[in-house]
């Protein structure tokens, strides 16, 4: 197990890093979504993540990850991969400030799930602070029904944000413990891998071939998942969870950026005031965590 760091000011800085490239990678993966939809999107750029980090991987010549770690490399990647395949098919169908700002409730159910498979209790504050996540949701679709202008699929795709953020929730859980033990590059390599893996099985079904016009945003998105990913590697494995968890909080501000200057996509008031009240209860929830890196033991 790797030492934190002395100071996680370093780390904090570079998890905000990570959740700008990450945002930025959002960009193409939207628009690949609704090109070639979102099994394709993440297939093929998973596929060239493998080959991209596993080129930087082999070339440090590292000895094998043993048989604990290659399993937790697998188990996250299966929820990587559900969280990718639900959160991209609703990108495609909501602006990506709503989708970002909806996705914000996974430290909540983060909550919930160490109450089921920890057997911690959840205080009253902890109720409340869900209470309010819950009136931030509502205040957001709310928000989208009243407009009048959504697309058919609105709701379904807010529900597929709810299951990503189940997914992701999950994928916070295991991300501490696998960044303890695996570097960087190992865990790019073999998320992507994995994630490939899992999702070549309905490949035979649903994978098509993308044209020339798609190689760039694939391998753009590629890497800057890649990129995106050794950042969030190197910070989750130097700061605890706790403090690094408030990072997810900027993607807002780069979801509203980027879906202003590449889709045209207006921030509503409902968003706005949605996401303030999900991230004050997930403050709110931080705030009464003690210390002692209680992500970690989960990933057991």
């Amino acid at each position: 197990m790797r030492p934190d760091s002395p100071s996680p000011l370093i780390p904090f800085l570079v998890a905000c890093a990570g959740i700008a490239t990450y945002s930025a990678m959002d960009v193409l993966m939207k628009g690949l979504s609704i090109g070639i939809g979102a099994y394709n999107a993440v297939f093929w750029r998973t596929g060239a993540g493998a080959l991209l980090s596993g080129a930087l991987y082999f070339a440090m010549r590292p000895a094998m990850p043993d048989a604990p770690t290659m399993r937790i490399h697998a188990w996250r990647a299966l929820f990587v991969a559900g969280m990718a395949i639900t959160f991209f098919w609703a990108l495609a169908r909501l602006p990506m400030a709503e989708a970002i700002a909806l996705a914000f409730v996974a430290p909540l159910l983060t909550l919930y799930m160490a109450a089921i498979f920890l057997g911690e209790t959840i205080g009253p504050r902890s109720i409340a602070a869900s209470m309010l996540g819950l009136c931030g949701v509502a205040v957001i679709v709310a928000g989208k029904l009243g407009g009048g202008d959504y697309a058919p699929e609105a709701l379904w795709a807010v529900g597929a944000v709810f299951l990503s953020a189940v997914f992701y929730a999950y994928n916070l859980i295991l991300a501490r413990r696998q960044a303890k033990m695996a570097g960087p590059m190992e865990i790019a390599f073999f998320q992507n891998l994995f994630v490939t893996l899992f999702l070549a099985v309905g490949a035979p079904w649903f994978a098509v071939v993308p044209d020339a016009g798609h190689a760039a945003p694939i391998l753009g998105a590629a890497t800057l998942a890649t990129i995106s990913l050794l950042f969030l590697s190197w910070a989750y494995a130097r700061a605890e969870a706790q403090i690094l968890a408030t990072t997810e909080y900027t993607g807002f501000l780069w979801a509203m950026t980027f879906g202003w200057i590449f889709y045209n996509e207006p921030v509503t008031w409902p968003t706005i005031a949605g996401a303030l009240l999900i991230v004050a209860a997930c403050l709110i929830v931080a705030r009464k965590t003690p210390h002692g890196d209680p992500v970690e033991p989960a990933a057991a």
